[in-house]
């Protein structure tokens, strides 16, 4: 896996005259830089530029400064000028900028790399945070995801979310699903993103990938058009809006199958995300349609792992079952929520973060606080792994016990005897 670069000195690939304040403005050479970060050590997945700072990488969850020889402090204008760099001539995200404070783009150097980028004004200046997007599509096994998400590949229509906060691997989980798709069946599968993050070429299936404002000025536009476009498989980036949201189960209910994500940390919040978009006199008929049309809820947290080496995902799945989906029509209550469902449900492919906190740790894959700190209930999870605190201690103090007192006494004797 590797371990986490260090601040290294050196000089900066491409990079000319570094001008102490109040001279000339340097150049750098963003493309060079770029390089130089990614490759600085292995599992980079962000790379960062802030003013006052120098350029910084993120590997397992922890952020490392990279202070090359004349960058080891980010200038204001450096970021501005790095900013413009990576938006070249697309209008559409200096203008996002410009107008709203923020801005999303994707971006590429050729041999090295692509990444999800969002340029954002913070105190007067310009901030980037550049998330890395792997060049190899990433597999089942690689992720280690539940075999009963391989049935997703087998649906023919519905709605299937992946959901977590940013940064928790919906993008890869649901790259992996369409990779599979596109492997084993022969089906027209359509995809908007903003923005495009992996690149699917055709194999079995034939893809193509919109992406907003590019190709498309809406998720709801490209979604609506989507419906002419006679796909098996709709792949919406994410759904951000009552519009899009409308149209992703219009679509499911007329024959699609359709992915999605939002950024919801378990199965309950998400349906109640969904609902709560929606005017209070149409939530019933959305409570009703969602029920129909939903197929999977699958929800992600990314753990730092015990031995310091990389990040584990911890996976909730609910899957539509007459339990469920009556639960999700008529809302929970004492006794009947998602979550008892899916307590209950692991003979059907059906999983609930606490439990898999608790095999984590049992394995030796997540220490005992950092599962509580990732877990929907920290007080269950801790009584649920009581035999196992007891038992690690009582292997501890077996391990710290003083000789047994026969032992003594034979040594004790065989010295009086010499």
């Amino acid at each position: 896996m590797g371990n986490p670069p260090q601040a290294t000195q050196g000089q900066m690939p491409g990079q000319t005259g570094a001008a102490p304040a109040g001279t000339a403005q340097r150049t750098i050479h963003t493309a060079q830089l770029i390089t130089a970060m990614l490759k600085s050590g292995s599992h980079v997945s962000d790379l960062i530029f802030s003013p006052g700072r120098a350029p910084q990488v993120e590997v397992s969850g922890q952020l490392v400064e990279l202070k090359f020889k004349g960058l080891e402090c980010l200038s204001a204008q450096d970021t501005k000028q790095i900013a413009i760099d990576l938006m070249g001539n697309n209008d559409h995200p200096v203008r996002k900028l410009e107008q709203e404070g923020s801005a999303d783009l994707s971006y590429g150097i050729s041999g090295v790399g692509r990444f999800r980028v969002n340029i954002f004004r913070q105190r007067g200046s310009c901030a980037i945070v550049m998330r890395v997007i792997p060049d190899k599509i990433p597999g089942f096994e690689e992720l280690r995801l539940p075999l009963t998400l391989e049935e997703i590949v087998e649906l023919r229509n519905g709605i299937v979310l992946v959901t977590g906060p940013t940064g928790s691997g919906k993008s890869s989980t649901l790259a992996a699903i369409v990779d599979k798709m596109n492997s084993e069946k022969a089906y027209h599968i359509l995809t908007i993103e903003d923005p495009i993050e992996f690149l699917h070429r055709h194999k079995k299936a034939t893809i193509h990938q919109r992406e907003l404002h590019s190709d498309t000025p809406t998720f709801s536009l490209a979604l609506r058009a989507a419906l002419r476009q006679a796909p098996k498989v709709i792949l919406v980036g994410e759904m951000r809006d009552r519009e899009t949201i409308e149209i992703a189960l219009e679509a499911s209910e007329t024959g699609h199958l359709v992915l999605s994500t939002l950024h919801t940390i378990d199965a309950a919040k998400t349906v109640e995300r969904i609902v709560g978009v929606f005017p209070l006199a149409d939530q019933q008929a959305i409570r009703t349609r969602l029920a129909k049309a939903f197929r999977y809820i699958v929800s992600q947290r990314l753990l730092p792992r015990k031995d310091g080496k990389d990040r584990i995902a911890a996976i909730e799945i609910l899957k539509s079952t007459m339990r469920t989906r009556e639960y999700v029509e008529k809302g929970e209550s004492e006794g009947k929520t998602l979550l008892d469902a899916m307590r209950d449900g692991t003979t059907e492919g059906m999983q609930h973060f606490d439990g898999e906190l608790d095999k984590f740790v049992r394995e030796g894959l997540v220490d005992y606080e950092t599962a509580l700190a990732f877990a929907t209930n920290a007080g269950n999870l801790r009584l649920e792994l009581q035999d196992y605190l007891e038992s690690a201690h009582s292997r501890t103090r077996s391990a710290a016990k003083p000789p047994d007192a026969r032992t003594s006494e034979t040594t004790e004797m065989e010295i009086e005897r010499f």
